[in-house]
């Protein structure tokens, strides 16, 4: 399977100028673990993820003041539409994180979260087991 069959396609984008309490609040509400972060002054897209603003309230940062842009990774790890959903894994196994912004040429296509691989890999056990 591909990721493009497993990512989630719509996502959701922040600006590096959030707070992380608003990036929270989008985040809680729309059930999700991560943000792209889109800096329309910078070449690249960054990810905030839960663990992210996590990290930053339990320093003791005010959610109130700090900034996405802050308190994100640039240094993203970006997957294909084409990779297998094998290679995403792979690549979360590697890196140490549980997302990877999935990229079609320079355009946000989606995310893939380790919750899409449990899924998928859920469904096809299961359908093996009939």
């Amino acid at each position: 399977m591909q990721v493009r069959e497993a990512m989630s396609s719509e996502v959701l984008v922040v600006g590096p100028e959030h707070t992380l309490r608003q990036a929270a609040r989008m985040m809680s509400a729309r059930r999700v673990g991560s943000a792209v972060v889109i800096d329309p002054d910078s070449e690249g897209v960054g990810i905030m993820t839960e663990r992210d603003v996590l990290n930053a309230i339990g320093a003791g940062l005010d959610p109130d003041v700090e900034r996405t842009g802050a308190h994100l990774t640039w240094d993203v790890v970006y997957a294909g539409p084409d990779w297998t959903v094998e290679e995403a894994a792979a690549a979360m196994a590697r890196g140490g994180f549980r997302h990877l912004v999935v990229l079609d040429g320079r355009e946000v296509a989606g995310v893939i979260s380790v919750r899409d691989l449990m899924r998928v890999w859920a469904r096809q056990h299961a359908a093996a087991a009939v």
